[in-house]
């Protein structure tokens, strides 16, 4: 007979006990984790393999963690403060063990240890898998936020879905990408994770719903399927503050108890499977939604995050707090992007059919609860889902979404009678389809973007008629990135450089890096800087050697283009330039520009045919350059394959140029800018997203600008685009770049990058490439000649360094904190101690 013990249970840790690790010594760091190492496999030093070697020292680190964690929930329920709720369908976190001993300021204390033990922390290290938890820039700026939270003290935790399944993992063949799956969690096992089994929650699809009235009106729920929602902590810890706050991961289960055998053991298969079909509720972050049951599998991971996370916080609530009037008082919740904006009409359910309160009351708790961040002005990202999968798979959530929709057009309607375009505009259900975006709006008190110009372009066309209507709401928080594990963790040589010059300081307070720009005539100084970046350059060139058989030239320009690979991000504009140099040495040999190493890493939808193509363009490009002999090694160019948060954490601090080249208008902001600049990368960028913030930063000498505004672009559209045969026919750089397209340039069949040629020529060039080609070519041209004089090329990566403080995620919390979310314990300033 099938019993609970079928079923997974998490890997037991054995008690071992560890000393403060403020106060302990590298002997006690050594011998406890042999300890820890012989209580978890029974087996001596000698024998261990490094993965077993790397559990027990995460063991050992998440001990050091857990008194904190314990004491920082004491405290933060006995001082009562108002508490975040961050919710987001990723966070990409990245390796944790690293980040942590920096945090708990046991790195060097460890590497000591494990030191006498002949082991290298860094090996160690490698063992550790990335979580397949996150994707791109959105996950990874919630998982900044998170630590800028802990690190500033403040009471802000994250609720997301566990998955079991990253996105995938991109595999290179024959220059094509190839799809397997991310089995990160492949032993169920994350060493980080807290399971907390008692405090499940349990989520509701289909049915139907019955209405009851017996004086008071009830709407009963019933002949649903139920999916228990079993919550999973991973610890967020705070630098230097025994501050550990807590991400909560929600993974889908079933009541076994509620599921039994047949008499005999006959039905147990039966259960089996249903259990395999509930839990691949959160198997796989981003299911592909291009058929029917990928779009349904979407839509219940978004209203599991929801139900779940709201549930047990409105629990919690309720353990300390009689009166729900001061829910807004004690409760933010914020939604990131429109993935989590069910939270709109299920706090209202909770509310009402949980709570017993009426509408009006529900509804103006909600409101002020609740804030959203716009994160794209792309219309494929605003998210739309058709009524009647609503209907059948959340029916009382849908009622409720109707209503907030019928009192929001009579607003609507009051405010602009007889506008039914405007209001057809704005409505949450409109043409069969439910608007996401409408929905976190009118169920939000603040809507922000995140990058001026991105808040901007909200405010003036994509949501102007929201703006306009309810301006007060709308506001801009500039995209940050946690400069502590993106220059602190990942480029430990520049840190030390650092605070050799500075002193600590900006480690907590990283406006501190302003005092940096004392030392930009300091020869010394400037040559100890173009020394760390020379050894991050060959720690890459080795790894690359060792990858992928490739040699580059350490001397060269290493020019990086590392993001998702989409139209906008125009990965196509740098293929372009590349080919015309490769076309210049190729008449010149000797052509005078310096060497270049172009590097490329980046994963493409599965669905999305073009950017697959994308991928396969730039490794032909790559195989045809690196193999011909007639340049000389002048140009090298590479794409690494599965890029992640550990891949950045290498090539960021090794890049000289940060390619941030995306159409002007379709970039938020960007992170991936400010990770470059906090390492001295020069950006290479146009005038879009916080390119144009980091140009004011840093200063318009030390940043390489080019091409269209953002205006001009929007514009353009309004006037039906441009014509690329002008171009085509003027440039002869541009005609001969599009044919080596189709006429046998590359070994491959004249059809394969056919889908390119079209969109440029036959298209319209939605993206504007060919239109920035010209300047961009010359914006590429003065960055190549300024490389070429090195003392002022290290004071360009300096002054970028020392004015990157401002886009910490320190700063973005700090605004949030108290602007958006109005938290009654004081919110340090993002540069200055209280």
């Amino acid at each position: 007979m099938l019993t609970k013990t079928t079923f997974f249970q998490p890997k037991r840790l054995p008690p071992v006990s560890c000393p403060n690790p403020a106060s302990i010594t590298v002997p006690e760091f050594r011998d406890t984790f042999i300890q820890t190492l012989e209580t978890l496999y029974g087996k001596p030093l000698s024998e261990a393999s490094n993965r077993e070697k790397y559990e027990a020292l995460a063991v050992l680190t998440r001990r050091f963690i857990s008194q904190n964690l314990i004491e920082t929930r004491k405290r933060q329920n006995s001082e009562d403060t108002k508490q975040v709720f961050y919710f987001s369908i990723e966070f990409l976190l990245g390796r944790l063990l690293e980040n942590n001993l920096v945090s708990l300021g046991l790195r060097d204390t460890c590497a000591e240890a494990l030191s006498q033990l002949g082991l290298e922390l860094g090996v160690l290290i490698d063992q550790e898998e990335d979580a397949g938890l996150g994707n791109g820039g959105l996950g990874r700026l919630a998982a900044c936020y998170l630590d800028s939270m802990a690190a500033m003290d403040l009471p802000g935790h994250g609720c997301g879905l566990r998955y079991r399944y990253g996105l995938f993992e991109q595999r290179i063949i024959d220059g094509n990408q190839y799809e397997y799956p991310d089995n990160w969690l492949k032993d169920r096992f994350y060493v980080w994770e807290y399971r907390r089994p008692e405090e499940k929650q349990l989520v509701c699809f289909g049915g139907n719903v019955r209405i009851q009235t017996n004086g008071k009106t009830r709407f009963i729920h019933e002949n649903y399927e139920r999916i228990l929602a079993v919550p999973y902590d991973v610890p967020i810890v705070g630098y230097n503050n025994a501050t550990v706050n807590t991400l909560r991961l929600w993974s889908a289960e079933i009541e076994t108890a509620n599921h039994t055998c047949g008499l005999y053991g006959s039905d147990c298969n039966n259960v089996i499977d249903y259990k395999h079909s509930v839990e691949s509720l959160t198997d796989i972050l981003y299911p592909d939604d291009t058929h029917l049951q990928g779009k349904m599998l979407r839509l219940k991971q978004q209203y599991f995050l929801v139900s779940a996370s709201l549930q047990n916080i409105i629990q919690s609530f309720r353990l300390h707090h009689y009166d729900l009037s001061i829910l807004p008082d004690k409760v933010a919740i914020h939604i990131n992007d429109t993935h989590p904006a069910l939270a709109v009409p299920e706090l209202m359910r909770i509310l009402m059919d949980d709570c017993g309160l009426g509408w009006d009351e529900a509804w103006t708790l909600t409101v002020k609860t609740l804030s959203y961040t716009n994160h794209t002005v792309l219309p494929e990202a605003l998210e739309k889902w058709p009524v009647t999968m609503l209907e059948q798979l959340l029916p009382r959530i849908y009622m409720i979404i109707a209503e907030i929709n019928e009192r929001y057009c009579r607003e609507l309607w009051n405010a602009f009678p007889g506008d039914w375009d405007r209001i057809h505009s704005m409505a949450i259900i409109a043409d069969n389809q439910v608007h996401m975006a409408h929905l976190a709006i009118a169920g939000s008190h603040s809507v922000n973007g995140v990058a001026s110009i991105h808040t901007e372009i909200l405010r003036k066309t994509v949501m102007n008629k929201f703006y306009t209507y309810t301006p007060d709401k709308f506001s801009n928080v500039t995209n940050g990135v946690t400069h502590r594990r993106w220059l602190l963790t990942a480029n430990p040589l520049l840190a030390g450089l650092i605070t050799d010059a500075i002193g600590p300081e900006w480690i907590e307070y990283p406006c501190h890096l302003t005092e940096l720009t004392a030392f930009k005539n300091d020869a010394g100084f400037l040559a100890r800087l173009s020394d760390v970046k020379a050894t991050n350059k060959l720690r890459l060139a080795n790894y690359i050697k060792a990858k992928y058989n490739v040699v580059v030239d350490v001397s060269s320009i290493f020019d990086s283009h590392i993001k998702r690979i989409h139209a906008y991000k125009r990965q196509c504009l740098n293929v372009l330039h590349i080919m015309h140099l490769y076309n210049l040495l190729q008449e010149d040999p000797q052509a005078d520009m310096p060497p270049r190493t172009f590097i490329f890493a980046g994963k493409a939808a599965p669905g999305y045919y073009k950017a697959k193509k994308t991928i396969k363009l730039i490794n032909m490009l790559a195989d045809k350059i690196n193999n011909d002999k007639r340049i000389n090694q002048r140009i090298k160019v590479l794409f690494l394959e599965n890029y992640n948060v550990s891949h950045a954490e290498l090539i960021v601090p090794a890049s000289d140029v940060s390619e941030q080249i995306s159409t002007a208008s379709f970039e938020a902001s960007g992170t991936g800018n400010m990770k470059f600049m906090i390492n001295g990368a020069i950006t290479l960028g146009t005038l879009d997203g916080a390119n144009i913030e980091i140009q004011g930063a840093a200063g318009p000498d030390n940043i390489f600008m080019f091409g269209l505004t953002a205006d001009e672009v929007l514009n353009y559209y309004r006037h039906g685009g441009y014509n690329p045969w002008d171009i085509y026919h003027s440039d002869a750089r541009v005609r001969t770049i599009l044919d080596n397209l189709i006429n046998g340039f590359f070994p491959v069949g004249p059809d394969e990058f056919r889908t390119h040629y079209d969109a440029f020529l036959y298209h319209g060039d939605h993206y504007f490439l060919l239109k920035d080609f010209a300047a961009y070519v010359e914006a590429q041209r003065r960055l190549a000649g300024s490389y070429r004089q090195q003392d002022n090329w290290q004071k360009m990566c300096l002054m970028n360094i020392a004015h990157s403080g401002w886009f910490s995620s320190d700063r973005t919390f700090a605004e949030y904190a108290a602007e958006i979310w109005e938290l009654d314990k004081p919110v340090p300033l993002w540069g200055t101690p209280i």
